[in-house]
């Protein structure tokens, strides 16, 4: 029976491996697909909640406890990358809102971008990171404190500067948020058990190809009437889709550059946890009772979401190859014998 079993499921995992291979490419293919098939997004679009929950229970059960711990033990960098997604980014949203006077010329889009700063980073930012190379077990260590603040956050930003615009209330939001996270790490710590850590490193390729055709239903879920609201007004919509851009990096950016002093790559890492928010819990938490033009943004933020990766690339790998040359450098500069001998192939 075991060996039927394998060889039922070797189609399968070889498709999953492939499609995980694949990497950035399928992630930034996904957009389109979402796009191009509308049906399948009205297909979809209930199950957001549960593609947010599995994509978290993935990230959770991949990740490499003892980066995860190191970082505990030196929480100065989690703290200020904390502060930052939840305090700051939010506050010059809101800000950026009322000084441009967007607040009463457009109140749907002003609400996304207020819903957008007040979320918490996407549950998706540690396996993208991880596709990229980068530290995932920093950004999912940001993402945990973060989403675990956003009850505080949301409320305190809510009542300052949405008002009436909000039909949910953000403590509710945030508690839902906090619901999905400890199911998820309870079931990721439950799978992690039962299968192992080795196990799952090993099948690293076929994890990847199933976090993809989850990422497929989301994206699907929440991007299905793009292509019918562009035909409607292509000129609107496409404005929309630059601001989209235009907020995606200038946070990437932004959170770069404020953190550079940690590392080039780790500061990378947390510009790109920071400017994927998720706003994928803030529908499912509304239940999709949002503006038409609020829903219009949340959807056509996932095209810097799903490009971003593939397009950034050749910057992650040369961020870690610069980081990892640094490593071995290191390594030669403390132990120069030791490295000497085992470049010549013999042992001490």
């Amino acid at each position: 029976m075991p060996s039927l079993l394998r060889a039922v499921l070797a189609l399968p995992l070889r498709a999953l491996g492939w499609l995980g291979g694949q990497g950035t490419r399928a992630v930034a293919a996904i957009a389109f697909i979402a796009v191009a098939v509308p049906p399948l997004g009205a297909l979809l679009r209930p199950y957001v909640t549960e593609a947010i929950f599995l994509l978290l229970c993935i990230s959770f059960m991949r990740v490499d406890l003892g980066a995860l711990y190191g970082h505990l033990r030196r929480p100065a960098l989690v703290a200020a990358a904390t502060v930052w997604t939840t305090i700051g980014v939010p506050l010059i949203f809101a800000l950026a809102a009322h000084a441009t006077g967007l607040s009463t010329s457009s109140p749907g889009l002003a609400l996304a971008l207020m819903l957008q700063g007040m979320a918490s980073p996407m549950m998706a930012a540690p396996a993208l990171a991880a596709l990229m190379g980068l530290d995932a077990a920093l950004v999912l260590v940001t993402l945990v404190t973060s989403t675990a603040l956003v009850p505080f956050t949301a409320s305190l930003y809510a009542s300052l500067f949405l008002g009436g615009m909000l039909s949910i209330s953000p403590m509710t939001l945030g508690l839902k948020l906090l619901g999905i996270l400890a199911a998820s790490l309870v079931t990721a710590t439950i799978i992690r058990r039962l299968v192992g850590s080795d196990a799952i490193q090993r099948h690293k390729r076929p994890i990847d190809g199933l976090n993809i055709i989850i990422l497929l239903v989301f994206a699907s879920a929440v991007m299905g009437d793009v292509a019918t609201e562009f035909l409607a007004d292509p000129l609107f919509t496409i404005a929309v889709a630059l601001l989209a851009f235009a907020v995606y990096f200038t946070l990437l950016a932004a959170t770069t550059l404020i953190f550079r002093r940690a590392g080039t790559e780790r500061a990378f890492a947390l510009g790109l946890m920071v400017s994927q928010r998720n706003l994928g819990l803030m529908l499912a938490a509304t239940a999709a009772a949002l503006p038409a033009t609020t829903w219009l943004y949340f959807a056509l933020t996932q095209f810097p979401i799903h490009f971003a990766p593939y397009m950034l690339m050749p910057i992650a790998r040369r961020l870690t190859a610069r980081t990892n040359g640094s490593s071995e450098a290191k390594k030669v500069e403390v132990h120069p014998f030791v490295s000497q001998e085992r470049r010549e192939g013999t042992t001490i």
